[in-house]
């Protein structure tokens, strides 16, 4: 029967409304798996009315990650069609500062400034050099083992970055202003970690916690991260040496 018009404007409008109730579905199963933390950092040396009547303090880069209690998780493996995740060389710093992956993760080290680079760990999680490798190159490293890895370029002292190797799927990194987010996570009892940078390992190790999620328990209690006062980014080169200042090229002229 040969079909009117209106009819086939309806059925349209009907395959229409099943597409947009199963975007909807999908969207909502996504959020319910979803488990959010807010994170907040706080500086021994600033005092709360300091810090209430100033500008919000960056509350960035604070990795947090939940390791389920009784089930192994496995190792990572970049899914097909996706491209490993990296930390670009560009402006003499690395980008990200902070990476959070699987253990078994593959990360990618493209160059992207207009001279030579080096990447180096020597510290904690997975020690590596890359050596000095050109413009438009690209290197890899599997971080196979579970750790904090430290990464410096031996050429450029101001370089630094991190890779946060975690033994589970669930992780997060804080956005600016501390949001957290870890999606897909089943409900359970797990191990609650933190990471930041700028703060000692005591201080870290007493935020972490016994969680469980469930339906009803999504959202964690806020994480208080103390920040380490004497923190410094100074550090040798991969030879446990100074840096060598840049040499002066610039020419010099004698009084005539």
């Amino acid at each position: 029967m040969r079909q009117s018009p209106k009819m086939r404007r309806t059925r349209g409008f009907g395959c229409l409304a099943l597409l947009w109730i199963s975007a909807w579905a999908l969207f909502a199963e996504s959020q319910k798996a979803l488990v959010t933390v807010q994170v907040e950092i706080v500086n021994p040396k600033v005092s709360k009315k300091t810090a209430s009547t100033g500008s919000r303090a960056d509350s960035s880069n604070v990795a947090v990650w939940l390791t389920p209690i009784g089930a192994s998780t496995g190792s990572a493996a970049t899914p097909p069609g996706h491209s490993a995740p990296q930390i670009a060389q560009i402006d003499k710093s690395f980008d990200p500062h902070v990476l959070v992956v699987q253990t078994g993760t593959a990360v990618q080290f493209p160059n992207r400034d207009p001279f030579l680079h080096n990447v180096f760990s020597l510290f904690d999680g997975r020690r590596f050099d890359l050596g000095f490798y050109e413009s438009g190159s690209s290197k890899t490293v599997h971080f196979d083992r579970t750790g904090v890895s430290f990464l410096f370029c031996n050429i450029h002292p101001e370089m630094s970055a991190a890779v946060i190797a975690v033994d589970t799927p669930y992780f997060g990194l804080s956005s600016r202003v501390g949001h957290v987010t870890i999606p897909d996570v089943p409900d359970g009892r797990y191990q609650l970690n933190v990471w930041y940078e700028r703060s000692l390992p005591e201080d870290l190790k007493s935020v972490s916690r016994v969680v469980t999620i469930s339906e009803a328990a999504r959202t964690l209690e806020t994480i208080r991260v103390i920040e380490n006062a004497n923190f410094s980014l100074e550090h040798k080169n991969k030879y446990g040496q100074e840096y060598i200042p840049p040499a002066n090229i610039s020419p010099v002229y004698g009084r005539p």
